[in-house]
């Protein structure tokens, strides 16, 4: 169930995380109307992110920020995939791949007490 936990927190995490970003990005680089209003829902999503990342099971505030960005790299590549329309080449889809690889490496090798 610890496992369970920790990924759907990645994945809340990734949606606050890249979503935020994505927020920010729209207001001032996609010129979105009323763009305080995109950068002030961005600024709360990024905030959030840092919320649930504190919830993770694991204690190491290095490991889950090390583990949280292979999450980022495979979750921004699929976010840009739904909402902007981007096609990932296989260069990032290996790329994406090593990352998750290295995700379950850190969070979930057994390791001695």
């Amino acid at each position: 169930m610890s496992v369970l936990r920790s990924i759907v927190l990645f994945v809340l995490a990734a949606i606050s995380e890249i979503g935020g970003c994505w927020l920010i990005w729209q207001g001032v680089r996609e010129h979105r109307p009323h763009p305080v209003a995109w950068v002030g829902a961005g600024i709360i999503a990024l905030g959030l992110y840092g919320f649930v990342a504190t919830l993770q099971p694991d204690a190491q505030f290095g490991r889950i920020l090390a583990a949280y960005g292979g999450i980022f790299v495979a979750g921004s590549l699929a976010w840009g995939m739904v909402l902007d329309g981007y096609t990932p080449d296989r260069y990032d889809v290996t790329g994406a791949a090593v990352c998750l690889v290295g995700v379950a490496i850190i969070m979930y090798a057994p390791r001695g007490a």
